[in-house]
């Protein structure tokens, strides 16, 4: 049976696409760009998006299992509407899709908002799927390596609460797990959530104090303050997605993302190893600067 990969080409996309070429499955990628895709081999190509009907009705002609991926984008809603109808409409009964952590809490975000919304849709179009809610990405502070390394100070404004901040290695490997295990039941299974965290619950001052001791020398959190972070990002995004992303730095200080008890247990069984930590993920930036 074929499993179809929508944001093949991202950050859990390839690590995903990888994860399921070495477990033996037949995956189709659907990539707007199949010239830039720099998949592996054995890996059927649809070149198409999610906004274009004609394309999504020929990627998912065939397929028994989907992996759904929304990009954050002011269509994302819609895009999860349109594909979670294809799908539908070509049979497709099995789903792993990728939401967020506090998808149900942070309603004012509005990614997680929508995240919520195609939690919804799935449980009323009477798909079977895995539901993964992962945190904040330890790669998404690989965009502020300049200021970390050069200035000495950790600038996302993660607060105190605590942020269980995961891997996307992780992320990818725990959905290539869970495809395989619906797409080769003998029927839809039943839905269920899982949540993606890493192994620690960290705060901004302790994710400066990793810093510090990886590095050897000081580096400090910048503070719960996100109007710099908003400012920063306006630089290099749209305004309004700089703005949502500091609506959820709002949240990261007001509540934390703090995993339910026994999911890193759940996870680390799931995998069969430990999970990735952030002090790797730090230890591997110093070790290239």
């Amino acid at each position: 049976m074929t499993i179809l990969v929508t944001g093949a080409t991202g950050r859990v996309g390839r690590h995903l696409v990888q994860q399921l070429v070495s477990r033996g499955a037949r995956v189709r990628a659907l990539v707007r760009d199949p010239a830039k895709a720099g998949l592996p081999a054995g890996v059927e190509i649809a070149k198409g998006d999610l906004l274009d009907l004609d394309s999504l009705r020929a990627a998912f002609a065939g397929v028994n299992t989907l992996f759904l991926l929304n990009a954050v984008a002011g269509d994302e809603f819609t895009q999860a509407l349109i594909a979670l109808n294809v799908a539908r409409e070509k049979g497709i009964e099995r789903i792993v899709y990728q939401s967020v952590i506090h998808a149900d809490r942070f309603v004012n975000v509005p990614h997680f908002a929508v995240k919520s919304g195609g939690e919804r849709m799935i449980a009323g179009m009477g798909f079977g799927a895995t539901i993964l809610r992962p945190a904040y990405f330890i790669d998404n502070d690989l965009m502020i390596n300049d200021v970390i390394l050069d200035h000495g100070v950790y600038p996302m404004p993660i607060g105190s609460k605590g942020v269980a901040m995961v891997d996307a290695r992780d992320i990818a490997e725990v959905a290539a797990i869970e495809l395989i295990r619906r797409d080769r039941a003998p029927g839809k299974l039943p839905t269920e959530t899982i949540n993606l965290v890493g192994p620690d619950t960290l705060t901004g001052a302790g994710v400066a104090a990793i810093w510090s001791d990886v590095l050897g020398r000081p580096v400090v959190y910048g503070g719960d303050d996100p109007t710099g972070f908003e400012q920063n990002l306006a630089t290099f995004m749209p305004k309004w997605m700089a703005y949502e992303m500091r609506l959820m730095a709002e949240r990261y200080v007001s509540d934390g993302m703090v995993p339910n008890a026994g999911d890193v247990q759940r996870l680390t069984d799931l995998l069969g190893r430990p999970l990735h930590s952030y002090r790797d993920f730090a230890v591997e930036v110093a070790a290239k600067s």
